[in-house]
């Protein structure tokens, strides 16, 4: 059963959904013209100011950047001051500003470069100041309003990291908003570690002598080395190959290249033990073979998080319940990340269904955001009265 203090929230929540699809719109006409703004890891410069110009015609206060692009915005609270709920979204995207970002409404979708993420979630946190407004909604906390920068890849969640070891506002919990998927419930970060492997010929290389193929062929059998590691099924445990280049053209032997790949684990530990191994399995084919190889990593998060009886995930799975949605429960390596690492309770939720994920034709269902709006809204008024807070 809810907390009695929940219960009035969950009997909101139809009259909610119901007038936030009247504003349709706003929301709609927010995410075509975020998804439009390139914002490659970096580069989201222009996307922060447009947020930033949303904050302002919303009425938050105290609008801000900060040294690494960051965009903020507060909605005072009855009792500003008290304390502050983050509500962010990131940013970036993985396309570049040569791809085509024309977003197309659909009739029940909108699709487009980045729409998916995270062009919704940014849009969302822009278009929250004047959903409260219209529902007459306030909170005694302040709301943190944030569009968070150098999210993704090699970007390394530095935004919210350079932004919560820089902030002096007293954070009371946060909520990472994602486009995807609906009913997404992450409280708890993995191991990982992202790293890239380059490979270079040295001039003169006797291809001859040591038998090799060029570039191309000595990371073939990095991948065959890092494949032969034995990961378990439980907890959790992964090397993902995620993205390989080198050479130049059919008859010439690559001189150079470079392998991505991320390791990511449910068991403490686990992560530095597997790099370790591919480190040595790099020693191994460097000493054979002659040429270079050097291993960069570009990312590393630790486990950690929230229980799953934490007060904050347990009303989040009633107010799924509450409207129908299905939890999905899965941990994260995203922003998510840099909260726990404060010890700030925190959770990821999704927006909405989509679609090619990644894919320059990402697409989003329109009419399950309503759903995953009011589910966010009930969630950011229970942290406000104190029904997330954990006792313990």
């Amino acid at each position: 059963m809810p907390d009695d203090a929940l219960s009035p929230i969950l009997e909101t929540l139809p009259e909610t959904r119901k007038h936030l699809k009247e504003m349709r719109e706003i929301i709609l006409a927010n995410a075509v013209m975020f998804g439009e703004i390139p914002a490659p890891t970096f580069a989201e410069a222009a996307r922060a100011r447009f947020l930033m110009d949303r904050f302002t015609e919303g009425g938050c206060q105290t609008i801000s950047t900060d040294e690494v692009g960051n965009a903020v915005g507060i909605v005072p609270g009855t009792k500003s001051g008290s304390g502050h709920i983050l509500v962010s979204a990131h940013l970036d995207t993985p396309f570049s500003k040569s791809i085509d970002h024309t977003v197309t409404v659909q009739k029940n979708g909108l699709s487009g470069a980045g729409v998916l993420d995270n062009a919704l979630g940014v849009a969302i946190v822009a278009s929250l100041p004047t959903m409260l407004d219209k529902l007459g909604l306030s909170f005694e906390h302040d709301l943190l309003l944030m569009g968070s920068t150098r999210s993704l890849g090699p970007g390394d969640i530095e935004g919210m990291r350079f932004f919560l070891n820089n902030n002096k506002l007293p954070i009371e919990a946060g909520v990472i908003v994602e486009g995807a998927t609906l009913g997404r419930l992450s409280y708890a970060s993995l191991g990982m570690s992202r790293g890239v492997i380059n490979c270079r010929i040295p001039h003169g290389y006797d291809f001859s002598r040591f038998g090799a193929a060029g570039a191309v062929a000595i990371l073939n059998r990095v991948i065959s080395g890092m494949l032969a590691i034995r990961t378990p099924k439980e907890p959790a445990t992964q090397i993902i190959l995620g993205s390989f280049e080198g050479g130049t053209t059919f008859n010439t032997i690559a001189k150079s290249g470079a392998l991505r790949y991320e390791i990511r684990s449910e068991q403490s530990g686990l992560v530095g033990e597997i790099n370790h191994q591919i480190a040595s399995l790099l020693d191994e084919i460097r000493s054979s073979c002659g040429v270079t190889l050097r291993l960069d990593e570009v990312a590393r998060r630790h486990n950690g998080g929230l229980d799953y009886s934490h007060p904050l995930v347990r009303t989040c799975r009633e107010v799924m319940e509450s409207l129908d949605i299905d939890p999905i429960v899965a941990p994260t390596t995203g922003e998510l990340a840099a909260l726990i690492e404060k010890d700030i309770p925190g959770v990821t939720l999704g927006m909405t269904y989509g679609e090619n994920r990644h894919l320059q034709d990402e697409l989003v269902a329109i009419d399950p955001i309503f759903t995953g709006l009011a589910q966010l809204l009930a969630v950011l008024q229970a942290i406000d009265k104190g029904i997330c807070h954990d006792e313990a």
